[in-house]
């Protein structure tokens, strides 16, 4: 131990002397969840929907007025009125406009002979998100039009109540698991992978090969003194990202103990991920030049940004191995829902054992040589 706790405060003075260093892999994070939180989790307001009313009539004018509601209340949409079809899908194709609704000729007496009537609407559907919030939007504004005046006191119609479980989660608070995992990857990456790297090309490497020190105490060491770094990092996002995100009583001390518990195993993890894959480097490039990639492959088919259910099957095999999947959903569980440890048992179970066999193999792979 008294070799191992030398490696380790070692790489620890070395990071302590890094102010920059340390800033990056705890603020980054933090930004990042404050920028896509709020980039991806609001309602999307404020479109731009042209009306074109053909008709002129009483129906026409119901379903204008309850546009005009929908644009002074929900805000999803504001109304440009037109006059001349071919101007207003002109206006839509260079983008003045994302939406037309188009009310055709005769659309009243249609109504009121109960003959199918039909309203158009003609949408930008190169942005998705907008077309979904313009039809999803009309869509709820034709129920109370369809509404006859006078309802039945009885009906027969099955409607749907919701219940839910939890309080509403915004996008930041869901975002967040994710964020926090992120932000121990990115001390894994960076104090496990690009030091050990940088430590080889500068030549101090070669000091430890010429110690008794036997490798798995080399890479023990190593694990513990980078785990410590990614420690850090989770702690300040678990604290200060859930004071941001607005998680409900953020320093509840039997939650915090939870979560620290799943920070330093997910950092263990983490860090034994990044030691098995940098073992045999030697290029100090290797490891920014695939930092991109890993980002990419660990931390999008996770479910940290978009349910794990929507991906095709190649990729939910992906999440079947990685340990982000795992420490996200371990997160969430405690963050979102403020479950116990038996909820995250099968999470903390994996983790544990994907630490222990990148540990051995990182092991077997180590050589003392230059």
């Amino acid at each position: 131990m008294i070799r191992i706790w030398a490696i380790i405060e070692r790489d620890l003075r070395r990071f302590r002397s890094s102010p920059t260093l340390m800033i990056v892999s705890m603020v980054m994070p933090l930004m990042q969840l404050v920028v896509l939180g709020y980039a991806f989790g609001g309602k999307v307001k404020h479109l731009q929907l042209g009306v074109l009313d053909q008709d002129h009539g009483g129906s026409a004018i119901k379903v204008r007025a309850l546009a005009q509601a929908v644009a002074a209340n929900a805000q999803t949409f504001n109304t440009v009125q037109y006059d001349d079809q071919a101007a207003a899908l002109r206006d839509l194709r260079v983008g003045k406009i994302n939406g037309l609704l188009e009310i055709p000729p005769a659309f009243s007496r249609k109504v009121m002979a109960g003959d199918n009537p039909r309203i158009a609407l003609v949408e930008d559907n190169t942005d998705q998100f907008a077309a979904s919030a313009l039809e999803g939007s009309i869509n709820q504004m034709l129920i109370p039009y369809n509404r006859p005046p006078v309802p039945a006191r009885l009906t027969a119609d099955a409607t749907l109540s919701v219940v839910e479980v939890y309080p509403y989660v915004p996008y930041i608070q869901y975002l967040l698991p994710g964020t926090i995992v992120l932000a121990i990857f990115v001390s894994a990456m960076i104090g496990g992978g690009i030091i050990f790297i940088d430590d080889k090309a500068r030549g101090l490497h070669e000091g430890y090969l010429v110690t008794p020190i036997r490798k798995v105490e080399l890479i023990l060491g190593f694990n513990l003194a980078g785990a410590a770094k990614a420690i850090l990092s989770g702690l300040v996002l678990v604290t200060f990202g859930s004071i941001i995100a607005g998680i409900p009583d953020p320093l509840n001390l039997v939650r915090l103990a939870r979560l620290m518990l799943l920070v330093l195993v997910t950092s263990l993890a983490l860090i034994s991920l990044m030691f098995l894959l940098m073992v045999r480097v030697s290029d100090p490039l290797v490891p920014r030049a695939i930092f991109g990639v890993l980002n990419t492959v660990l931390f999008f088919p996770s479910g940290a940004v978009y349910p794990i259910q929507a991906f095709p099957p190649w990729m939910r095999f992906i999440t079947t191995i990685d340990p982000f999947t795992y420490a996200v959903h371990g997160f969430k569980q405690i963050i979102l829902k403020n479950t116990g440890l038996m909820a995250i048992s099968g999470d903390l179970a994996y983790l544990a054992a994907f630490t222990l066999i990148s540990m051995v193999a990182a092991t077997l792979l180590f050589r003392r040589t230059l």
